[in-house]
């Protein structure tokens, strides 16, 4: 049986496999989106270094769709 690991995402406590890099978690939560701002423990992560993410147990991710308009 696989591992798993405690984090929350956007407010809410979610079991994930451990090792989940954080480019399949935007998958599995549907967000892929190009202006989509990912925070991780509060600190900002640029799109650049996502498949470099291996979330770790107790993390908190903010995946951000920011709103345009005017």
């Amino acid at each position: 049986m696989a591992q798993t690991i405690t984090i929350t995402v956007d407010g809410l406590a979610e079991d994930v496999p451990q090792g989940l890099g954080l480019p399949q978690l935007i998958l599995l939560h549907q967000a892929q989106h190009k202006d989509l701002i990912v925070e991780i423990n509060g600190r900002f992560v640029h799109p650049k270094t996502y498949d470099q993410v291996e979330l770790k147990d107790g993390d908190r991710v903010e995946l951000i769709h920011p709103a345009f308009g005017g």
